[in-house]
This record gives C-alpha cells, structure tokens and sequence, in this order.
C-alpha cells in the first residue's frame, strides 16, 4: 500500500504534465497522444522500409537519421513519463511501462548488435493506448473482461496444456516405434514434433507415415486434434459468460482515467480516489476538458 506521503496529490508543472501526457479527456492530452500515435506508426514504417535491401541501399542514410529522430524523441517521452509520476520504479514495471522501454531500447542495442535495431518494430503494440486514448471503452472493457476470463481459468488451461504435451511425447514414442527411421522418424523429438503438427491440425506434410498402422494412428491423432482445440475455447468462453459486467457500472467508468501512484483504469467519472491503493485521482482543471 502506498504511504501518505506518495498519496498527495500531484501539483504544479507536475500535474499539468501528467493530464498532457496521462489523460486523453482534454484538448492537450488528445492532441499529445494522436501525435504520438502518428510518430509510432511512422518509425514502425521505417524499421520496415529499411530491412528492404533496395530501399536500405537509396535511402539508408535518411532511415537511420529518421529511427534515431523517433528513438530520441521517445527515449524524452518515456522520461517524462517517469518524472509526472509518483512511484517511477511502479510504471517501469507496468504492462505498458515494459513497453515503452522495450520500444527504445533496440536502437541503442544495435550499436552492439547491428540485427537487433530491428526489434524496434516492437513499439507497434505501444498502440494498444489507442483504445484508451480513442475512448473507445467498450472495447476497453471488453479486453478487461477477456484478460480476468483467461486468469480464471489459468489452472485449467495449465492441466489441459501438461495433459497435451504428456499426450504429443506418448504419441510421438508410438509412432517411432512404429515408423522408425527408414520413414522420417529419425528420432523421438523428430516423431514428437510430428505429433505436436499432426494434433494442431497444422500438417506440414515434411514427414508422414508409411505404414498401414502408422496411418492409422496418425489418422486417431488427427481426429482427437479437432477435438483437442475446443477445449481451451469452451473453458474460456464459460468464464466470460460468468463475468459479464453490469452494463450500468461500466457506462459510468472512464476508459482514460489512470492512477498516478498504482496505473489502474476504470475508475469512475466522478471518482476523486483510486478505488485500489486510495491514492488521490488529479482531475483536469475546470476548462480542460472538452
């Protein structure tokens, strides 16, 4: 829990910079957040014209000039980031605090490890604000609802996944016992990944079996596959289906509201404290919003 301390409210050039950068309800943080929007898709552009050959070799020059340009300028944004903020080390570990670092850090990789710039593309999912800046809550929502669906259902989808690679190394076993290596199944991981292709309904086709009891089996592996995949969907659609949220309760949740002290969303409109650490929420001042 935080202490009272990291629970004052932020002031000052403080909070002016964190509604600009944090809140997407007034004019300032909207126009921040599209251009932020636009300089992502635009050095995401580059890192993809540039491992084009022809492209690299006319205009490399002017794409590294462009990547460092975008790198720098977010490298400034994501220290800003953590200067508007009351616990820094708290957003650094937050889902889009890995983010936004993992999105700078490539370039300055590649001075070491030239192929690695190229892990810049990675800043892509720092689009994932969009649905947060765009307001579009519903889908904000829905993605909460799809995320606390997949966690409770964490156990069973673990025991069905260990019950699928037990099921995949048996077969596997089975069928270089059967097949052997004069047919492909050089070896059991060989014949494992032959089951794992074969019962994902993938089939590759770089290794078959030959046998007529090989057929067979593989045939058996093929049908339980089709089965095997409607499982983990039947147990995530049933935890959906018990947490459908009230459609009131969410109609009067922000989609942009964030706490400065634990970065939790959905807090109310007219919330004036975080409901999960009870630090105090900064509000626009009266004429921000728009």
């Amino acid at each position: 829990m935080p202490t009272q301390e990291n629970l004052i409210p932020l002031s000052g050039w403080r909070r002016k910079l964190y509604i600009i950068i944090y809140e997407a309800d007034t004019r300032a943080g909207r126009i921040f957040d599209m251009a932020l929007i636009i300089a992502i898709l635009l050095s995401v552009a580059c890192v993809m014209l540039e491992s084009v050959s022809s492209i690299r070799q006319q205009y490399g020059t002017l794409l590294t000039v462009l990547d460092w340009t975008f790198t720098i300028l977010f490298t400034i944004e994501y220290t800003l980031r953590l200067i508007c903020v009351h616990k820094p080390l708290r957003y650094v570990k937050s889902f889009f605090g890995v983010i936004d670092l993992l999105s700078i850090l490539p370039l300055y990789l590649g001075l070491f490890i030239p192929e690695s710039r190229f892990l810049a593309d990675i800043r892509i999912l720092r689009l994932l604000r969009m649905f947060r800046i765009l307001k579009l809550s519903r889908h904000l929502g829905e993605a909460a609802q799809l995320r606390r669906a997949l966690l409770a259902s964490r156990r069973k989808i673990t025991v069905f996944l260990v019950t699928v690679i037990l099921l995949v190394i048996v077969l596997g076993t089975l069928m270089y016992v059967i097949e052997g290596p004069e047919h492909g199944f050089t070896s059991i991981p060989i014949s494992i990944y032959w089951a794992i292709v074969t019962l994902t309904t993938v089939g590759f086709g770089d290794i078959t079996p030959k046998t007529p009891l090989g057929q067979a089996l593989a045939s058996l592996v093929m049908i339980t596959g089709y089965g095997i995949i409607a499982v983990p969907t039947g147990i995530v659609s049933a935890e959906i289906a018990r947490s459908v949220p009230d459609p009131v309760s969410s109609d009067n949740r922000s989609a942009t509201r964030l706490c400065p002290h634990c970065f939790s969303e959905g807090h109310d409109w007219d919330a004036q404290y975080c409901k999960h650490c009870g630090g105090q929420l900064p509000r626009p001042a009266k004429g921000e919003v728009s």
